[in-house]
């Protein structure tokens, strides 16, 4: 490339997701731009289930999601619907297949009187769990 020429290459986050924005649920169109980049698991991490949408905390468990390339607007849009940093921190970990990526991680207080997901694996809303889509518009 010629070194007066600007890079068209886009700068691309790694991110793992293990809610509403995996495939199939209300959220994955916060991703349709994004690229999708397989699945893993998220070890040191503990699942759990708030109803409309789960949130992973640091401990001794596993949590099984799924990793998307995201720009850096795409990155600013995901950190608008987690709500970071109030509701999640956005935390840089490293994925059991060695990747390093973003999750979007929550606080003890904020699940401790709401149920494990055994299995780390979160599979919908629970039954009258509310609406599984963000109401917030794409911007």
């Amino acid at each position: 490339m010629d070194p007066g020429q600007a890079s068209t290459a886009v700068e691309r986050h790694l991110v793992f997701v293990y809610g509403t924005l995996k495939r199939g649920h209300g959220n994955h169109h916060w991703l349709a731009e994004a690229v999708f980049l397989g699945t893993t698991t998220l070890r040191g991490a503990v699942l759990h289930d708030l109803g409309p949408f789960p949130m992973a905390i640091e401990g001794e468990g596993t949590v099984w999601g799924e990793v998307y390339g995201v720009d850096e607007p795409g990155l600013a849009r995901l950190d608008r619907l987690e709500g970071c940093p109030r509701l999640y921190r956005r935390c840089r970990r490293v994925l059991a297949d060695g990747r390093k990526a973003w999750v979007y991680l929550g606080s003890w207080r904020q699940v401790r009187n709401v149920p494990r997901v055994a299995d780390g694996c979160w599979h919908g809303p629970r039954r009258g769990g509310g609406v599984g889509k963000s109401h917030q518009p794409l911007p």
